[in-house]
């Protein structure tokens, strides 16, 4: 019970610190009062926290979110039917300083790959029983050499002088020994780092936390909206709500995203991306013939499926070899290639209905609304929380400390909370009781009238 007060404490006054929170309850006289601690009786030490968070299992600090979060519907904070789903990385506690190769288990051509992208000081750092070992395929390890060829010739600033010092670091390739379940990773605009992946939904209600989570940090947002939806829902249902609606930005953009959502009932506003175009110029699309047409009247038809090096589902239509062969176009619509090839996602349809969506006034509304829900959320967790590093080891650790700051930013909104709809006491009367009500109110009337008449506040 300590621990969780302690703890409760750390988040609510936004020490991130063990040592610093222990030193921070020793001279305050409230918090002692809410310890249960004498004045000249000591506090825990800052280690027995650490040692107590890695005891408790994840389950318990879950258990704990869920009490508070069924409080807060049992309040009347919480409607359910609309969720507002966003992440952000959280600093680890680790440096990229730290970062050692992984060790090489691949053929010998990865071998090569590797040696293009690797550093040779850290090399000689690398620890041969770590047990971490390159597993990325090699489409991706040639495109890290590539980036890497790309930043040794970018001029370093001298005329003529080469960037040859650079180092590109990948999670495919380095690792950090020190927390092995940081993941590199880089906002726009800022220095690459080792990070927490941090998931949160948000009820657009009261802007209670409906869910929150850690995850490895070199994934996609889209990769973990499956997940998080069908988590989500089955804590609204185990409090007999249901969600209906889910805003979030393009980085949970995907087809099999927006297919997974219809199939489970639930509007989608999630904003297309970037690259996704809904027509192709001078294309036009014949939905009931499943073909394209191309400016000088030839058909491209839908020739299969096939999946690209990344695992996604596409669409192949491409035109006759003899019709481009014989166009006058040929040289600018298919210069390198012996016919006219469009390639489209498999999830075309659901992609254009979120399209639709996302260009309507109401979905507009839900992006100004999402803007003005979860968004605030993650800035009070990092700005007032703790939550702008995690001061633990391990992703396990990780979520612990993002479920604990979800919870002391719930039960504060539950604290503060002060309901505004009063309960009616009124009852329906009877039509014995309704006719006895009427005949005093008449028998009384002409007494009111006379008081009205003589200047009196009562008015007919």
């Amino acid at each position: 019970m300590v621990f969780f007060k302690l703890c409760l404490v750390g988040y609510l006054e936004n020490i991130a610190s063990d040592r610093r929170l222990i030193e921070h309850c020793s001279l305050r006289l409230d918090l002692l009062y809410f310890l249960d601690y004498q004045l000249d009786e000591p506090l825990p030490w800052h280690s027995t926290l650490c040692r107590t968070r890695q005891l408790y299992p994840e389950a318990l600090f879950e258990s704990l979110f869920d009490k508070i979060f069924s409080l807060c519907v049992e309040k009347g904070m919480v409607k359910g039917d609309t969720q507002a789903i966003d992440s952000a990385p959280v600093k680890a506690n680790a440096s990229m300083e730290s970062l050692v190769l992984k060790q090489v288990a691949l053929p010998v051509e990865s071998h090569h790959l590797i040696n293009s992208v690797e550093n040779p000081k850290m090399e000689a750092s690398a620890n041969p029983s770590s047990g971490q070992f390159i597993t990325a395929p090699d489409h991706q390890l040639k495109r890290l050499a590539r980036r890497q060829q790309r930043l040794n010739e970018r001029p370093a600033g001298a005329i003529g002088s080469t960037n040859e010092k650079a180092q590109l670091l990948s999670n495919k390739t380095h690792y950090s020994p020190h927390d092995p379940d940081a993941r590199i990773s880089v906002k726009p605009g800022k220095a690459r780092k080792l990070n927490y992946h941090c998931s949160m939904a948000v009820d657009t209600a009261r802007g209670v936390i409906s869910h929150i989570r850690s995850d490895f940090a070199d994934g996609r947002d889209s990769q973990h909206l499956p997940s998080l939806v069908t988590q989500v829902q089955s804590r609204l249902k185990a409090n007999a709500l249901l969600m209906q609606d889910l805003l979030a930005d393009a980085g949970y953009s995907n087809g099999s995203n927006y297919s997974m959502l219809e199939q489970q009932g639930i509007i989608g506003w999630i904003p297309v991306f970037g690259k996704y175009k809904p027509e192709i110029e001078g294309f036009p699309y014949d939905k009931e013939a499943d073909e394209y047409t191309c400016p000088m009247g030839k058909p491209l038809p839908f020739k299969g499926f096939e999946r690209n090096l990344d695992g996604r589902l596409l669409r192949n239509y491409w035109a006759a070899p003899s019709d481009c062969r014989q166009c006058m176009n040929k040289p600018t619509c298919a210069p390198k290639a012996r016919c006219r090839k469009i390639t489209r996602t498999a999830y075309d349809e659901q992609y254009q209905r979120a399209y639709a969506r996302q260009n309507s006034r109401r979905g507009k509304q839900m992006r100004r609304l999402r803007q003005s829900t979860v968004e605030p959320v993650f800035g009070s967790l990092v700005q007032h929380y703790g939550l702008r590093r995690i001061n633990v080891l391990g992703r396990s650790g990780a979520h612990k400390v993002m479920l604990l700051a979800a919870v002391a930013f719930n039960l504060k909104k539950y604290m503060k909370f002060k309901p505004t709809k009063s309960v009616s006491m009124a009852i329906a009367l009877d039509e014995e009781r309704q006719q006895s009500f009427f005949s005093s109110f008449l028998r009384f009337r002409p007494s009111l009238l006379q008081l009205n008449n003589v200047g009196g506040v009562l008015k007919t």
